[in-house]
């Protein structure tokens, strides 16, 4: 796809994305067959419902068939949200993933896994798991020090909030 032809995408449907409190976070053309894939990816901060995404859909669909921006080339729409483990790029994507464990390649070279503890304009805090019954250590990087880095998936996650939530429904329950 021509960047003239991604700017222009980007350009009609950014409109469209913001008027639903979205973000468009990638735009994305690609050949499959005889026709086209044209990907819309979008977020938010509280996330993106399938529901959203559907009603998007129609809106995108029906701004693309009013305007020749895809040519005459079949193609097929796909309005989805970022994956799980999305690229970490903007400073909206970390603060998304606070509370997330995440897997950094630093601009030295370093590899870290850490938590997101918080997020300003200038970086990030991190909890770093201890290792050999360590306790944890905080950590502060600024985002130039980070030069790639996603989101970890994790499935044993024990989590200390949600414990000391569940304590607090069962005291209220009692």
């Amino acid at each position: 796809m021509s960047t003239t032809q991604s700017e222009r995408l980007r350009g009609l449907l950014e409109p469209i994305v913001s008027a639903r409190d979205l973000d468009l976070e990638e735009v994305e053309v690609t050949p499959a067959g005889r026709r086209r894939v044209l990907r819309v990816v979008v977020d938010s901060d509280d996330g993106v419902q399938l529901d959203t995404c559907a009603e998007l859909s129609r809106d995108i669909s029906k701004t693309l068939d009013d305007t020749d921006a895809m040519g005459q080339t079949a193609y097929v729409l796909e309005v989805t949200s970022p994956g799980a483990e999305r690229p970490l790029t903007e400073p909206r994507h970390y603060r998304r993933a606070a509370g997330r464990l995440m897997r950094a390649r630093l601009a030295d070279g370093d590899e870290l896994v850490a938590r997101i503890v918080s997020v300003d304009d200038e970086g990030l805090d991190l909890e770093v798991p201890g290792v050999k019954g360590r306790k944890p250590t905080a950590r502060r990087l600024a985002f130039e020090e980070i030069s790639k880095a996603r989101v970890e998936i994790e499935f044993n996650r024990k989590s200390a909030d949600k414990a000391a939530g569940d304590d607090d429904e069962s005291k209220e329950e009692a």
